[in-house]
């Protein structure tokens, strides 16, 4: 044990390292992002203004005028959606949690039926293993309808008490427009005055992470329409009610790796079934499957190479993050991810992690890249 401990203590050293740096950056970003969210928040509102801003004063527009036009109209587009989708969305899941005790009671009476039919059919069953059947069956329905009301009523709360967080999106929209105007000094000094280390980690960042998170972004904005778009014209086409609010959560549900929509159908085609509903079941199936199937088509062409992280991986990651460090967690996760993959790729932790001599053909953290011109299976040189 001794000689294992002697061998590998530098690689150790190194990875404990890279751990402890990671670990600083997610306590830092959530320290920070707690104490100033309006400041984190301008940057997205930025990033989504400035394109327009930016053509606008192409044209000849002053810039201050462009980025006013610009805010103004992410504005307008932003009130629209909190306040005619929030309202229509609140409204929705209030009147599912409602009913959600007599879809519990429903659920019983059905399972009491089989129960009664089960008995019929096989009478030597004891006589008290239907009453015992029917408890237990009571039981995980109640406890199932209880954590499904819970959800449903959080998700209402949180929706109608976010003055916090529109109070701090107000304060970024108002930061986001004085950074548009401000952006081209704020670059030239960072050109002139920056020490030469930051500008080039900078530009690292520019070009492996920044482009691969706004094109991961736009990816998953695509394909979570997708989806939603899908799933809102199915249900309104079988007559589904509250099609709209169940889309949605879909799509909130397709942002989670692994989990996907099938997180909100399987729960709700095994009650369909329970409950005798078995055709509009059988189509809740099959709208299940061509979502899931759309999705596994679309997303390698869609995102393509932005990420390359395993859903695993970045959901693990995700949920340790969450878990830990709060919002900013989740929030930073999907960055550092793609930062830790273009530094494997780029071959710095080959770099940085010391191995013992003579124990690997091959570093477990070299770079994996192709050679046309290498046999199959032969390593770059």
């Amino acid at each position: 044990m001794l000689s294992l401990y002697q061998k590998y203590w530098r690689t150790a050293f190194d990875i404990g390292m890279i751990v402890l740096t990671v670990w600083l950056t997610m306590y830092i970003f959530s320290y920070l992002y707690n104490l100033a969210t309006p400041v984190f928040l301008s940057f997205l509102v930025f990033w989504i203004i400035e394109p327009l801003a930016r053509r606008l004063n192409r044209w000849g527009m002053p810039k201050s005028i462009a980025s006013g036009i610009s805010v103004l109209l992410f504005t307008l587009i932003i009130l629209a959606i909190f306040i005619g989708l929030g309202f229509i969305f609140t409204m929705q899941i209030t009147q599912l949690a409602k009913d959600l005790p007599e879809y519990q009671k429903l659920l019983q009476e059905q399972i009491g039926n089989i129960s009664d039919d089960l008995k019929m059919q096989i009478e030597a069953l004891p006589p008290d293993i239907t009453e015992k059947i029917t408890q237990a069956i009571d039981s995980i329905t109640a406890i199932g309808a209880k954590w499904a009301g819970g959800f449903l009523n959080s998700l209402v709360g949180f929706l109608s008490s976010f003055s916090s967080f529109v109070l701090n999106f107000s304060i970024a929209i108002i930061l986001a427009y004085f950074l548009s105007i401000e952006i081209d000094t704020w670059k030239r000094l960072g050109k002139e005055r920056s020490p030469k280390t930051i500008k080039v980690a900078f530009e690292f960042l520019r070009l492996n992470v920044f482009k691969g998170i706004g094109a991961y972004l736009k990816a998953q904005g695509k394909l979570i329409s997708i989806t939603f778009i899908v799933i809102f014209i199915a249900l309104l086409a079988l007559g589904v009610n509250n099609a709209f609010s169940i889309a949605l959560l879909a799509g909130f549900f397709d942002v989670l790796p692994l989990l996907g929509v099938s997180t909100l159908f399987i729960p709700w085609i095994v009650y369909l079934f329970v409950t005798g509903e078995t055709n509009l079941a059988i189509w809740l199936t099959g709208l299940l499957l061509v979502v899931t199937l759309t999705r596994q088509f679309l997303e390698p062409r869609i995102t393509g190479q932005t990420v390359g992280v395993s859903a695993f991986t970045m959901l693990a990651f995700m949920m340790v993050s969450l878990s830990v460090f709060g919002v900013a967690g989740l929030i930073l996760a999907p960055i550092l991810m793609i930062l830790l993959k273009a530094l494997y790729d780029q071959g710095y932790f080959h770099r940085w992690i010391r191995f013992p001599k003579d124990e690997f053909n091959v570093s477990p953290f070299a770079p994996q890249v192709s050679d046309p011109v290498a046999p199959e299976g032969e390593a770059r040189p």
